[in-house]
């Protein structure tokens, strides 16, 4: 059952922007790392972007520079802002929540949202 609800995805050229923005329950949201991942037509799925509750970000490098991803712990929401895009930047992306407790970790995905960067 799908609790991450992604929104933001679209058409694009090369060298645009778009900001995808994920809102989450509470339950899952609080106190947990957040991310985006993405999978291109043919390719694994592949993170793009963490945060945790708390501490440092992390990116993968084909996209250090120029996305960005933040959270608003206040409204349960996490944003990835996306600028300089090419096309190999296509693919679906998905939220992701991953939710620990002393018993173990479980993973919550989003339903995917299109990005096409194409001139």
């Amino acid at each position: 059952q799908v609790q991450l609800v992604e929104s933001g995805g679209g058409l694009v050229q090369p060298g645009g922007s778009l900001r995808l923005s994920c809102a989450a329950p509470k339950s899952i949201f609080s106190g947990n790392a957040m991310g985006w991942y993405r999978q291109a037509p043919g390719k694994q799925r592949e993170l793009v972007a963490a945060i945790p509750n708390a501490g440092s970000t992390n990116y993968a490098d084909s996209v250090k520079g120029r996305f960005t991803i933040s959270r608003d712990n206040a409204k349960n929401t996490v944003t990835l802002q996306m600028n300089s895009l090419k096309p190999e930047d296509t693919a679906v992306y998905y939220c992701h929540a991953s939710v620990c407790s002393r018993y173990g970790c479980s993973d919550y995905w989003g339903q995917g949202t299109q990005v096409t960067v194409s001139s």
